[in-house]
């Protein structure tokens, strides 16, 4: 496994798709990624839409150390056509042999592939730095979409797990061989 230590520069990390770029959050990216987070996103997710701004800031503000480390990664999914926003990818537990990855994409976009394609980017750059054995993708057992993501990656069902707001499934997805 790869150590990003050091000499890690999260603010260096720039991930291209076909039709999108990741890369990892920063204060800036704050404003503008709180309007998407509706209702409809956080139904699948453990968490809720913030209240405010402030509220945000106190999530947002703890992910900055971890991405700075390089140990709990969020990317932002930007547009290559237009820039804007799309959603965040994230790579949790980077630096372990299985790296969670999750997703979750704005409204106006859902069902045109930006979502499977974003985490395919992120796994693969994942796959060629640092080398885990796999990775976990929890999801929603009622949120076919996102099962769709896990399942065309070549994920299968290892476990289930439950929270307050629903049951769901957890993928293991293998790593795409570097460079592929």
């Amino acid at each position: 496994m790869h150590d990003v230590g050091r000499d890690w520069d999260a603010r260096a990390v720039s991930i291209k798709s076909a039709r999108s770029v990741m890369r990892l959050f920063t204060a800036a990216d704050a404003d503008e990624v709180l309007a998407c987070i509706t209702p409809a996103i956080t139904r699948w997710m453990s968490w809720e839409v913030p209240s405010s701004a402030e509220a945000f800031a106190q999530v947002w503000l703890t992910w900055l150390p971890s991405i700075d480390d390089g140990t709990d990664l969020h990317f932002v999914v930007r547009c290559l056509a237009d820039g804007r926003c799309l959603g965040l990818v994230g790579l949790h537990r980077a630096r372990t042999e299985a790296p969670e990855l999750g997703i979750w994409i704005r409204e106006d976009v859902h069902g045109q592939g930006f979502g499977r394609e974003a985490v395919a980017a992120v796994a693969a750059w994942a796959s060629e730095n640092l080398q885990p054995s796999h990775f976990e993708y929890p999801v929603a057992v009622e949120n076919a979409a996102s099962r769709r993501i896990a399942e065309r990656l070549g994920g299968s069902v290892v476990a289930r797990r439950s929270n307050a707001k629903y049951v769901s499934v957890v993928y293991r997805i293998p790593a795409p061989c570097a460079g592929a």
